[in-house]
């Protein structure tokens, strides 16, 4: 069976396909915050790469930047081969922030289906693409409930499922489960893999402030310096995918969060 990208990324094997690419990328802002400096990345298509550093060190710009929601100051940026903002019009481009977003009073399937409505997609279409991810994030049955009726880990499968819609080549997702507790965040990250696995070319980049989680679910984890922002270091997790619980408890899960902790301290 061929290797998935991020199996032959995290083993050493060159970048191909570049997805997103960042060179000597910064962003200072009016004010003459300096929020990123000289970064230089570059994605492949079907990795999943975690990002972590302290506070205000630049993650969530990069990410806007990627997004085409802000403009670097300085350097070069292209995803999927053309501007960010290009990407995002042709809805290439989907996010996730930590907070889920859902509008109170909106059915869940009128959440999910929310991005088609605004392209002015038919109704029958929409509504199949809606019954389509809610399955894949568990909530099939749920179609008809309001977001009051679900818990915290509920309504993020929805805004998950409201990213999917649109079936996005490149998944940005902001600290997504940080709210959440830690047996409903590791039940939501095994769910993540098995979504990410069955999309074979989405690509998916995640912020957290939580190196278990970074280790877990990514092909490499990118380490940033404290403000301002730069690249310190890339650290690939070669631990093949998929992956179970098992891997948690495993001497080798240990020794790269030991990895990753210790660049952070740098």
């Amino acid at each position: 069976m061929a290797m998935r990208m991020a199996d032959m990324l995290s083993a050493g094997a060159e970048i191909v396909r570049p997805l997103v690419e960042l060179n000597n990328v910064g962003k200072v802002y009016p004010n003459g915050t300096v929020a990123v400096q000289n970064a230089t990345l570059t994605v492949g298509e079907g990795e999943f790469l975690c990002f972590v550093g302290p506070s205000g060190c630049g993650k969530s710009t990069i990410f806007n930047m990627i997004a085409g929601l802000t403009a670097p100051t300085e350097g070069h940026m292209t995803v999927l081969g053309t501007t960010p903002k290009e990407a995002r019009k042709h809805n290439e481009i989907a996010f996730v922030f930590q907070d889920h977003t859902l509008l109170p009073w909106s059915k869940l399937i009128d959440n999910v289906t929310l991005p088609l409505s605004l392209r002015g997609v038919p109704k029958k279409e929409r509504i199949e693409e809606g019954e389509r991810v809610l399955e894949l994030v568990g909530l099939k049955d749920y179609t008809r409930v309001l977001p009051r009726q679900l818990s915290g880990g509920m309504k993020m499968r929805v805004s998950i499922a409201r990213a999917l819609i649109s079936r996005p080549k490149l998944l940005l997702m902001d600290e997504p489960f940080g709210a959440l507790d830690e047996i409903t965040r590791q039940t939501l990250q095994n769910e993540l893999l098995g979504i990410w696995e069955r999309e074979k070319s989405m690509t998916v980049l995640f912020i957290t402030h939580n190196v278990f989680e970074a280790v877990y679910l990514s092909s490499r984890v990118v380490v940033m310096t404290p403000r301002p922002g730069k690249i310190d270091e890339i650290i690939p997790v070669r631990a093949p995918f998929p992956r179970g619980e098992d891997f948690r408890s495993k001497h080798e899960f240990s020794e790269y969060v030991g990895t990753v902790s210790a660049a952070l301290k740098h």
